[in-house]
């Protein structure tokens, strides 16, 4: 049996569709691309925005009229969030959770049996263990995710996910180790930790993110130790001592911000206010070597004024984040932010996220720029016209003329200019 695989969504999205892959293969499938002529096609979606369940629909039905002949498989946050709406879509053969993935060679055997419809989304109970099965390859060659924590607990106003994925659960640190060492195997240098709330990493329990990151380093053969998002507020200054004290451990710090206007983060019920956030970047940089910060930023919450806006966008330059996801508020039934007054118009989104991005990308050319002249060691990852690129410790990506017998090399790189959001430089030896 042949299975083309499309995922929507998060890097934790990412993670668990290449688990699935991984059990369907020792099962006997054979992962195919989608025109391939698959007999099943799996669909891991995404509900994190209205736009994505609006898309999780559109990739649903293309596929559905491209392979008619294809059992067609919805799995993933979108089911998980909102049941009855997953279960209208007649495209769909099989409809499973995002709790239930580790289920699909089962609802698949059964529905060859019969060919009765499937539909078995289980909610997410209180208590219930860390459960995603471990993965030992993804299509990337130097990088390997590593899913260490599922769920959330904050409810932000604005957000499903707490709907979609449950509560904060963790992996525990031997079973960490154990992945570490088959993707270290597998020649995998630099292994990104993430979940849906990474910080919350052993709520709960007596371990913390520090103690995962100190797992993952003490791995023989891994030789980089990344994070992935992060809330600010669950980031103290112990855990950052420990994390500082590992050479392997790369200093780039992805705290989501959303806005740099407190009266919005209140509106959001965000845990942090900006003068707490400010002294976290500080402390990052006073703690660790050339670090770099980056962040999400939503612009057009309801009842953001253009002052709010304009605090933010000053905000966000004050910082100088390296990099800056700009986004747009997006309503979202079921959540508190849907009810509120003051929603924004589609036009004035527009014009705050173009606004944004253009202080964003000013932050951004002074953080590059404060790169130049510095020799940092680079992990070479693609290759093209005899030019190699990669990225630094601090996720600094670099171009550099080079052979690609060096993709999947560390190397000493000179940096010697930047352009169009990347550094340029030279080999350092």
């Amino acid at each position: 049996m042949k299975i083309a695989f499309y995922t929507l969504g998060c890097k934790v999205n990412q993670y668990e569709t290449e688990a699935m892959r991984e059990m369907l293969e020792a099962q006997g499938y054979t992962a195919v691309e989608a025109d391939g002529e698959p007999d099943v096609f799996l669909l891991n979606s995404c509900t994190v925005t209205a736009e994505s369940s609006r898309k999780t629909r559109q990739i649903l039905r293309k596929y559905r009229r491209l392979l008619p002949r294809a059992i067609t498989v919805l799995v993933g946050c979108m089911p998980q969030a909102f049941p009855a709406e997953a279960e209208a879509l007649p495209e769909a053969d099989i409809i499973l959770g995002n709790r239930d993935a580790a289920l699909v060679a089962d609802a698949l055997r059964r529905y060859r049996l019969d060919g009765q419809r499937i539909v078995e989304i289980a909610p997410h109970e209180k208590g219930e263990a860390f459960t995603t099965p471990p993965v030992s390859r993804f299509s990337e060659h130097t990088r390997a995710f590593m899913k260490i924590e599922d769920g959330c607990d904050r409810y932000c106003a604005y957000c499903i996910i707490p709907t979609a994925r449950g509560r904060v659960r963790s992996r525990g640190l031997e079973d960490i180790r154990d992945e570490a060492r088959r993707l270290a195997g597998a020649g995998y240098k630099e292994i990104v930790l993430v979940g849906i709330n990474l910080s919350a990493y052993g709520k709960g329990g007596e371990e913390n993110l520090a103690d995962a990151v100190e797992a993952v380093c003490g791995v023989t053969g891994v030789e980089r130790v990344r994070l992935g998002s992060l809330e600010p507020d669950q980031m103290d200054d112990y855990m950052l001592s420990r994390m500082a004290a590992q050479p392997k451990f790369c200093p780039q710090f992805h705290l989501s911000l959303q806005s740099g206007c407190d009266g919005t983060l209140r509106r959001m019920n965000r845990h942090y206010d900006t003068a707490f956030y400010k002294d976290l970047v500080l402390r990052i940089r006073r703690q660790f070597a050339n670090p770099a910060i980056t962040t999400d930023v939503m612009v057009g919450f309801p009842g953001e004024t253009e002052a709010d806006f304009a605090a933010s966008a000053a905000f966000v330059e004050e910082i100088g984040f390296a990099k800056s996801h700009v986004f747009a508020y997006s309503r979202r039934s079921g959540t508190a932010a849907d009810r509120m007054d003051g929603q924004i118009s589609r036009q004035e989104k527009e014009s705050r996220s173009r606004r944004m991005l253009e202080a964003a990308e000013r932050a951004q050319t002074r953080f590059l720029a404060s790169q130049v002249g510095l020799v940092c060691p680079v992990l070479f990852e693609t290759c093209k016209d005899g030019i190699l690129e990669g990225c630094t410790p601090n996720y600094t990506f670099v171009r550099v003329p080079g052979p690609a017998a060096l993709c999947g090399q560390i190397r000493p790189v000179a940096i010697t200019g930047a352009e169009a959001g990347v550094c340029i430089g030279r080999m350092a030896e």
